[in-house]
């Protein structure tokens, strides 16, 4: 979490680094980074758009925020991972659950949960976020 918060992303380096210091294999610190939406390899942008995709969410229409994000953004709805736009302002990803089921579909812009999310709603926060 440290060099998350410090650098904005975990590099390779880093993942040797940490592995080195507490004694793992690189692979063992891999598995964490790449399993935890909290997590990045590559550097973000100033806003991170991260919509849930999971059962609930993507029932509810989660996939229909993420288009209209990429949409509004010029990105590429079908690409797999994150994507960030050319000024590096936005970042929209697909993530794992993001553990509020119950308010379907969730985003996190940056470190805020949004539940119940319409596109309508979506808008709001991109404008929010200008």
């Amino acid at each position: 979490h440290a060099i998350q918060e410090r650098f904005g992303f975990i590099s390779e380096q880093a993942v040797h680094w940490v592995a080195n210091k507490l004694e793992l294999q690189p692979i063992n610190v891999l598995e964490l980074v790449t399993f935890y939406p909290m997590f990045q390899k590559r550097p973000v942008g100033k806003w991170h758009l991260k919509v849930c995709r999971t059962l609930s969410c993507a029932l509810a229409g989660s996939h229909k925020i993420h288009r209209h994000y990429c949409e509004k953004l010029g990105l590429n709805p079908q690409a797999h991972g994150p994507q960030t736009t050319k000024d590096g302002k936005f970042t929209v990803e697909f993530v794992e659950c993001l553990a509020d089921c119950g308010r379907a579909p969730v985003l996190m812009c940056n470190e805020t949960l949004h539940g119940n999310v319409t596109e309508q709603k979506a808008g709001e926060i991109l404008e929010d976020c200008q």
